[in-house]
């Protein structure tokens, strides 16, 4: 059994709240805590926001890196060392509380259960907007998407 030091109880038992209290946050209010890596933003966030990276765990990030030469439909591939460094960054940070821990089908953010569940009261019509252009659009509802926040408060969806 651990037993803390007298001086550190406190510390220690703040901390343990903290921790807690940061298990029972919401997704989008993880999301927008995720550290930013210069260079994801500036190879990723070239062609579609910077995803944070607690959206899917690890592995999905680590098939999705490795796959860049294919990355939905597109050669996206990078030089060894910038692949190696946000592929790293990405698993780093991944996502591995209680609703990102599943892998969703083809790695995608977008099938993911808790994305699904937090999006199942948009209509099927919505997506085929043209300036939604699909569920992988985050921008195109949540106009603070690019800084990672998903604040339901901020929807506001296209027509």
């Amino acid at each position: 059994m651990f037993i803390t030091p007298r001086p550190f109880r406190g510390a220690y038992a703040s901390l343990c709240v903290a921790v807690a209290a940061l298990a029972t946050l919401p997704l989008d209010t993880l999301a927008s805590t995720a550290l930013t890596s210069p260079k994801y933003q500036t190879e990723c966030a070239a062609c579609h926001i910077a995803y944070p990276p607690g959206m899917l765990p690890a592995a999905s990030w680590r098939r999705l890196v490795g796959g860049l030469n294919k990355h939905f439909g597109v050669d996206a591939s990078l030089d060894a060392a910038s692949t190696a460094e946000i592929e790293d960054w990405l698993k780093g940070h991944a996502g591995s509380f209680k609703h990102v821990n599943e892998e969703p089908p083809q790695d995608r953010i977008s099938k993911s259960k808790w994305f699904v569940r937090q999006h199942d009261e948009v209509p099927a019509a919505v997506w085929k907007r043209k300036a939604v252009g699909g569920p992988s659009n985050c921008s195109a509802c949540h106009a603070n998407a690019g800084k990672g926040h998903f604040n339901e408060d901020d929807v506001r969806i296209p027509k």
